[in-house]
């Protein structure tokens, strides 16, 4: 087998920004700030949405569209018109 072929894989905790929930894994991801459990050295990854924080998985949305789709593209692109095709 080929030498260093494949990325280290360091233990790690991600953690949400948003809830303050952790997860220990793995991955090949790093950063400077690093944490010890269990007498591990765990590089600590933050992250903005997980499954802890995330509407899909909570069940509460937090995101609201009181404008219809086709009502801001309308808004945004309504005055501008096609060229007319030319008759033959």
């Amino acid at each position: 087998m080929k030498k260093d072929l494949h990325p280290k894989y360091n233990p790690v905790v991600f953690v949400d920004m948003t809830t303050g929930a952790r997860f220990v894994s793995r991955s090949t991801k790093t950063s400077d700030k690093k944490e010890v459990i269990d007498g591990v050295e765990h590089y600590i990854i933050s992250i903005g949405i997980t499954s802890d924080s995330h509407p899909f998985f909570t069940g509460k949305s937090t995101f609201v569209d009181t404008e219809g789709r086709i009502d801001k593209f309308q808004k945004r692109f309504g005055a501008v018109r096609r060229a007319a095709k030319p008759k033959l």
